[in-house]
């Protein structure tokens, strides 16, 4: 596929998340997907694998987080887009605020999604995970 087209379904991709549309987002990612998110002590860190690893980030992510995502900025070469953008909201366990600045590398085969390595701010996200000793504040 060219440049132009692995961008365009990787903004498909992100309008798809933004709009809730879990069909749309299964027609525009690989069955074999593997989507890994860095850090430790917040709700998403791990690896998910196919559209069941997806669907259950999507739960997770539903369930854990009130979040705002805009991608900002698309760099792509041969079956790569780089994605830089900027995400806020709250972790609803402990109803504290994020910012985050991440960068999502995307390699996209055959117009599909096939790997997403998220690059992201894993501090922010494990403070705004973090309970105080009181519990949720």
């Amino acid at each position: 596929m060219s440049i132009e087209k692995n961008i365009q379904t990787v903004k498909d991709f992100f309008a798809a998340i933004g709009s809730s549309d879990r069909e749309a987002l299964l027609a525009l990612v690989a069955e074999d997907i593997e989507w890994i998110i860095p850090g430790e002590d917040w709700p998403l860190a791990g690896t998910y694998r196919g559209h069941a690893g997806l669907a259950d980030l999507l739960d997770r992510a539903s369930r854990s987080m009130e979040t705002s995502t805009e991608p900002r900025e698309f760099v792509a070469q041969g079956d790569r887009v780089l994605v830089v953008g900027f995400a806020s909201g709250k972790v609803k366990a402990t109803n504290k605020p994020f910012e985050d600045d991440w960068i999502f590398a995307i390699t996209v085969r055959d117009g599909r999604l096939t790997r997403i390595q998220e690059y992201i701010d894993t501090q922010a996200l494990a403070r705004a995970a973090q309970m105080d000793a009181s519990g949720p504040v």
